[in-house]
């Protein structure tokens, strides 16, 4: 439980707030390139309460500054790509991806007043198929070297989805893993695992569909462990003679989860705020293995969400879909085979900034509680002008292991790193980390 000053603290997140000022000294996705339209890579972006637009010029180079032309206020995201910039199309100012007013083509022939300005603008890079962006003081840090940067593009694929609640809403659904065996409990396992389309846990653990295991094993021992991206989260299930079940997930701090997919993809998604009221999560798909089918994966999430604006179809609008009778038979919530939809009914319906002194944490939210006190504790350094350790420490940051598996009850607890370290051995570009 948090009271309401604590809860303000940690799900604002517009300039000048607490959130908002320790989220703007991190690297954030700010769009994905596939957004960026070829004949004319411009896009608007909303991020941290901030209206900016992206674009692309003439040598590639990707600009972020704010959207409304510091002259009399147009939008420039309508503005025209030209000259190795882009053209307020209200008065012809021209500025570059580094916000330096290049021309004022109405101003007289001799004026050096462009030279005076200089426009709101953010320094951004691909990485992924994503555009991130740091919109913090001082020099940018630097990047962490996840598994999700380090494949080929060949081996990731990046995707994004729209939620119509706080950011922090979502990611502590994602750090949450008891939830998994009710909120994406299915009644019966895919024939094949590999057609489990939508189910998280699809692939099958030493022949156990995990699907399963989730369903008939719903109290799992959570542990934590401290790491120098965030923290692991260990979620146990005892399957008596058929041995242990162990998923380790991520917390990389401050907004993103790094979670196992299958037996050969792993999922790293970032919650990021659009306003306080809404957000994106961020996902880019990473294979050790077999290269990514990407036309495959985008027509089955094309299915779901609309375009350009990443709004699922399933919403609060029509109930996420919700059906009676498949919530007798085939899933637990009713809400149809894709665990996106599930979570972003449990994301959504709390509200669109939920109440935290009202809610009653259990013995499953230890990662929540450990994720609240770290995040709290990261506002109050910044406040005080000290040393973010995730920030400094990001140069260092790799992996993190994302995996389902299962071993014999005697076993070491470490044995989860002896199937990441075969799952390498197998992989193309992994096995050169």
């Amino acid at each position: 439980m948090l009271t309401q000053n604590e809860n303000n603290r940690v799900t604002l997140t517009g300039r000048g707030t607490p959130a908002g000022e320790l989220m703007r000294r991190f690297w954030q996705p700010a769009a994905l390139v596939d957004e960026l339209p070829r004949d004319r890579p411009a896009v608007a972006v909303d991020l941290m309460g901030e209206k900016l637009v992206l674009f692309r010029d003439d040598k590639g180079n990707y600009g972020l500054i704010d959207r409304q032309c510091p002259h009399r206020g147009a939008e420039l995201c309508f503005g025209r790509l030209e000259n190795g910039g882009i053209r307020c199309p209200f008065h012809g100012w021209l500025f570059d991806v580094n916000g330096a007013c290049l021309e004022q083509p109405a101003e007289p022939e001799d004026s050096q007043f462009y030279k005076k300005i200089h426009h709101i603008s953010y320094p951004c890079f691909e990485r992924s198929g994503m555009i991130f962006a740091y919109l913090g003081p001082g020099e940018p840090p630097d990047f962490p070297h996840f598994d999700c940067f380090a494949a080929p593009p060949a081996y990731t694929f990046a995707f994004k989805g729209h939620i119509e609640a706080n950011w922090l809403q979502a990611l502590e659904v994602g750090i949450d893993p008891s939830h998994a065996s009710f909120l994406h409990r299915f009644f019966e396992d895919a024939d094949d695992p590999v057609d489990g389309y939508g189910q998280q846990f699809r692939d099958s653990t030493e022949e156990i569909p995990v699907t399963k295991l989730m369903r008939e094993n719903v109290r799992p021992e959570i542990a934590i462990e401290n790491t120098n991206s965030g923290f692991r989260i260990f979620s146990k299930r005892d399957l008596e003679n058929l041995g242990v079940h162990m998923r380790v997930t991520n917390l990389a701090f401050p907004n993103a989860i790094i979670i196992p997919m299958s037996n050969d993809i792993t999922i790293s998604q970032w919650h990021v705020p659009v306003t306080e009221v809404e957000c994106y999560w961020y996902a880019i798909f990473t294979a050790f293995e077999e290269k990514v089918d990407k036309k495959a994966m985008r027509d089955q999430r094309e299915e779901l969400y609309t375009l350009p604006n990443y709004k699922p179809k399933r919403n609060r609008s029509n109930n996420w879909g919700y059906d009676p009778e498949e919530q007798k038979n085939k899933t637990f919530t009713g809400m149809g085979s894709d665990i996106n939809v599930h979570d972003n009914w449990a994301v959504e319906s709390p509200g669109r900034v939920f109440d935290r002194s009202k809610e009653h944490l259990g013995t499953t939210d230890k990662a929540i509680i450990a994720y609240r006190r770290m995040l709290l504790k990261a506002i109050k350094d910044v406040e005080e002008g000290k040393e973010i350790p995730f920030i400094a420490n990001a140069n260092s940051m790799t992996g993190p292991v994302a995996v389902d598996t299962i071993g014999s009850v005697d076993k070491s607890d470490k044995w989860w790193l002896e199937i990441d370290r075969l799952r390498r051995l197998k992989s193309p570009w992994a096995r050169k980390i």
